[in-house]
C-alpha cells in the first residue's frame, strides 16, 4: 500500500466493496428510508447495531445503569435504504511510490521514484450502505456496501536525489540523501489495499541540507499503503 503526505492537516484513509454481515457495533444512523417513525427516533443519533438476516436492530446507549433500553427493529427494503457511519481511529503504514515536487531555484518539476515510508495516524469514516435485493424469484436477500474514507498526518523516513543542480552548485558529486518527510494525506480503502493523495516537506540530513532547493518546500504525491488496525 501507499502513502502519499499533505502539510499539517489533510490526511486519511478509505473502503469500498459488498460486506456480507455488518458486524455488531456502535454506529451514527444517517438515513433509515420508509420508516419515518423510525428515522426520526434513531436518524442522527449514535445507536447499537445487530444484523439478523434481512433485519437490523437498533439499540440506543441505556439512559441509567438500571435501565433496560428498549430495541427496534427494522426490515431491510429493495426501495429503501440504511445509511450507517462509524468512525475510528486509524494507523496506517505506507510507502510512496513518487513525489512531484513543483519547479524551484531555476529546476523544473521533478518527479522523483526514491524509497520513502511513513507511519500515518488519522480518522478514519466507514459508510454502510444497506437494502435489500432479489436473490432468488421467492426470496430477498441483504445487500450492503461499504466506504471507507479518512484523513491523517504522517511521519516517515526517504531518500532524495542530490546533485550541484540542487545545491546550489555547493555539491560537485551525487548521491542519494536520507530525508525525513511529514504532511497529510486523505486516503481510500479499497478493502485489499489503499490508496491516497497526500502534501508534504521534506528535511534533508546532512550539511547539504540549508543548500537543498527543496528543503522545507512542498511536494505532492500518491500513496499505498497497508492497514495496521
Amino acid at each position: 500500500m501507499v502513502w502519499v503526505g499533505l502539510g499539517w492537516a489533510l490526511g486519511g484513509c478509505a473502503a469500498v466493496g459488498h460486506v456480507t454481515q455488518l458486524d455488531d457495533n456502535w454506529y451514527h444512523v444517517l438515513h433509515v428510508g420508509g420508516n419515518d417513525s423510525l428515522a426520526r427516533t434513531v436518524a442522527k443519533h449514535n445507536v447499537f447495531v445487530q444484523q439478523h438476516g434481512d433485519t437490523l436492530v437498533f439499540t440506543p446507549p441505556a439512559t441509567t445503569e438500571a435501565a433496560r433500553p428498549v430495541s427496534w427493529y427494522y426490515r431491510l427494503q429493495p426501495e429503501h435504504h440504511v445509511l450507517l457511519l462509524k468512525r475510528h481511529f486509524d494507523v496506517d503504514v505506507f510507502t510512496l511510490p513518487f513525489k512531484v515536487r513543483p519547479p524551484r531555484a531555476g529546476v523544473p518539476v521533478q518527479l522523483n521514484t526514491n524509497f520513502n515510508a511513513a507511519l500515518y495516524v488519522g480518522q478514519r469514516l466507514d459508510f454502510y450502505y444497506l437494502n435489500s435485493r432479489r436473490a432468488t424469484p421467492w426470496r430477498q436477500a441483504p445487500r450492503i456496501r461499504a466506504t471507507g474514507l479518512g484523513y491523517g498526518l504522517f511521519l516517515g523516513l526517504g531518500s532524495a536525489n542530490i546533485s550541484e543542480y540542487v545545491t546550489q552548485q555547493q555539491n560537485t558529486f551525487e548521491y542519494e540523501g536520507m530525508a525525513l518527510h511529514a504532511g497529510a494525506a486523505t486516503i481510500y480503502d479499497a478493502l485489499n489495499f489503499n490508496v491516497g493523495l497526500a502534501v508534504g516537506f521534506d528535511h534533508l540530513l546532512g550539511a547539504d541540507g540549508r543548500y537543498w532547493v527543496y528543503q522545507h518546500r512542498p511536494w505532492f504525491g500518491v500513496l499505498f499503503g497497508l492497514d495496521l488496525n
